[in-house]
């Protein structure tokens, strides 16, 4: 590591390098309640000063809102950074539990042509199917989204939320460069059957969510009484009532630890993803979302904290006393179809 920077890791066998901690930006315009214009594009910069060079935005967030607030970012560094964004999935905004998908080649057709718009950009560097319509076969939809690749359209592929399975048939249509699934110390499922093959396939994993979606910072303890009502961490099962008490007492082990390094909750557990690297043998990016400039510098700060053998004892235990799924509905979900 040089000038502070993080190091880097190839997504997938000939994709791009990019910094080892990417960046989630969803929350800068979406979901996670009141946002600060401002901050978030201060945010923006200091994250690719310290090496991050991955971005990941999605035009289900805020509707292609996301994708247009981060274009003027991603034309000022063109060179610099590797755009992520997806298709596949809407989130009606009467009913933000709800989520309809679409894979067929109609739609994936039309929906990079709005990304492309929105983005004001050539070429999408890796585009993600968001999430599987399990009505439309897989090799389909990859080799619709290989027409992307031929055209010069997009550069390399990507899916999010795919069984084993269903990876190894992508696989099998196009390359794949990187598999995005939800892998943090509260949610492990990817770990019998998708990290694996992966591994196999020579597939970069980028866990989203490594923080937990912020409940491993230990920044709330009930969504119903700590966030706004506009976020929609309210609707997942294991942030609020007793499902959110039961999950506060395991922050104790992390606190443990991070006390140890001098650290705070959220760097070990971000430590503890960027680490599954070498216990699983694979390259990872995480992806932790931020919009703040002190939790960038915080969050790659992470990336130079070594657990010990005892420290990862110690934290093993934790995800299988999680109470409450991730989303109200697993079905959209590997874990819901695995």
């Amino acid at each position: 590591m040089t000038d502070g920077k993080i190091p880097t890791v190839r997504l997938g066998d000939d994709g791009p390098e990019v910094g080892v901690q990417g960046l989630g930006c969803m929350g800068m315009s979406f979901a996670y309640g009141p946002t600060d214009a401002g901050e978030s594009r201060a945010t923006l910069e200091r994250a690719l000063e310290l090496g991050v060079t991955l971005f990941d935005t999605a035009d289900a967030y805020g509707a292609g809102e996301n994708e247009k607030f981060l274009s003027p970012f991603f034309k000022a560094h063109r060179d610099e950074v590797v755009i992520a964004t997806k298709f596949a999935l809407s989130i009606p905004p009467d009913d933000p539990t709800r989520r309809v998908i679409r894979n067929d080649r109609p739609y994936i057709r039309q929906a990079v042509e709005a990304s492309l718009k929105r983005l004001d950009v050539d070429v999408i560097d890796l585009y993600y199917m968001h999430r599987r319509d399990v009505n439309v076969p897989m090799e389909d939809t990859v080799a619709a989204m290989a027409e992307l690749v031929r055209e010069g359209k997009v550069k390399h592929l990507g899916l999010s939320e795919v069984t084993a399975d269903e990876l190894r048939t992508a696989q099998s249509v196009h390359p794949i460069a990187a598999l995005q699934s939800e892998w943090s110390l509260f949610s492990r499922d990817i770990e019998a059957n998708v990290v694996p093959t992966a591994r196999e396939l020579g597939v970069t994993l980028v866990p989203y969510s490594p923080l937990g979606r912020g409940f491993l910072t230990g920044s709330f303890a009930d969504a119903d009484k700590d966030l706004t009502a506009d976020d929609f961490r309210r609707h997942q099962p294991r942030f609020t009532g007793e499902n959110a008490s039961a999950n506060v007492a395991l922050l104790d082990p992390i606190r443990t630890v991070a006390e140890a390094h001098g650290a705070s909750l959220g760097q070990i557990a971000l430590a503890w993803v960027q680490q599954q690297a070498s216990v699983h043998g694979l390259p990872l990016v995480p992806i932790p979302g931020t919009r703040k400039v002190s939790r960038v510098e915080e969050n790659t700060a992470a990336t130079r904290i070594e657990l010990t053998k005892g420290e990862l004892e110690l934290l093993e235990p934790i995800a299988a006393k999680v109470a409450g799924d991730r989303y109200a509905d697993m079905t959209f979900t590997s874990a819901g179809r695995e």
